[in-house]
């Protein structure tokens, strides 16, 4: 078996979608992730810790938290987790998160 046969893809005839990323137009595959998105674009890190450290997606199915970032408003949404959709707007988070269940405290 091939390794890469492991993983599941878009297939190369998906259609596309557009997204917004930090105020910075980004075109991703429909049915891909938002973080398997993010780290295509660029690798850039998603968010800051409390301490200013980088981070982005690391575990790719929702244990680490490490690619947390804000949709359309909604604080501490897992990229890995959440498919992308067109007109998506999506903002890096920076130090805690709440506990608010998604909503800044």
């Amino acid at each position: 078996m091939n390794i890469a046969s492991r993983f599941e893809r878009a297939p190369e005839n998906a259609p596309t979608v557009r997204i917004e990323v930090n105020g910075e137009t980004l075109v991703a595959k429909q049915g891909i992730s938002l973080a398997a998105a993010l780290l295509a674009q660029s690798g850039n890190p998603s968010r800051k810790t409390a301490k200013g450290n980088d981070r982005t997606a690391y575990c790719m199915m929702g244990v680490c938290f490490d690619c947390l970032v804000e949709v359309d408003g909604v604080a501490n949404t897992q990229a890995c987790m959440t498919l992308v959709r067109d007109g998506m707007i999506v903002s890096s988070q920076a130090g805690l998160r709440g506990l608010g269940g998604g909503q800044d405290v």
